[in-house]
């Protein structure tokens, strides 16, 4: 499945200028997702990390892969427009600075999903090079909420 950016929209809640991927070229529902955000010179964030070095900020660098890997669930049936919340990231790395004017690559695959609990690993690119990769825990309430235990 491929999705632009109004289908995206669709499916997951955030909106600009915090969304931060704008096409996925290949989503395989509760697989993986890979797609791109182009980051042209005039992103609010260029303006403000460091103006005289302007470069994406490694949180934002994270919250992409998370955006990316949540379509996978997302599109899973009766999930299109619920929330997921990033509970924990491990293993983050950030290679290459990503400056102005580039097409940040965003590949990123589902380890397990179990019970509202989503295991995800994504990665970074541009111009096929690594720039960054990271491990990441989501949780989706509505479907955490059917397993919660009763007193």
């Amino acid at each position: 499945m491929k999705l632009d950016l109004i289908q995206i929209k669709e499916f997951q809640q955030n909106r600009e200028p915090y969304l931060m991927i704008d096409y996925a070229d290949e989503v395989i529902p509760g697989k993986s997702s890979k797609g791109y955000k182009l980051l042209n010179e005039d992103e609010w964030f260029f303006k403000v990390h460091w103006p005289s070095d302007p470069n994406m900020p490694g949180m934002l660098q994270i919250e992409a892969l998370v955006q990316m890997s949540s379509l996978a669930i997302l599109t899973l049936p009766g999930n299109k427009g619920k929330i997921l919340y990033l509970v924990s990231a491990e293993k983050l790395r950030f290679i290459e600075k990503i400056t102005p004017n580039t097409k940040l690559i965003l590949e990123t695959k589902i380890l397990s999903f179990k019970r509202g609990l989503v295991k995800c690993e994504g990665a970074g690119f541009i111009e096929k090079k690594k720039v960054c990769t990271a491990e990441f825990t989501l949780i989706l309430p509505d479907e955490i909420k059917l397993y919660k235990l009763n007193k």
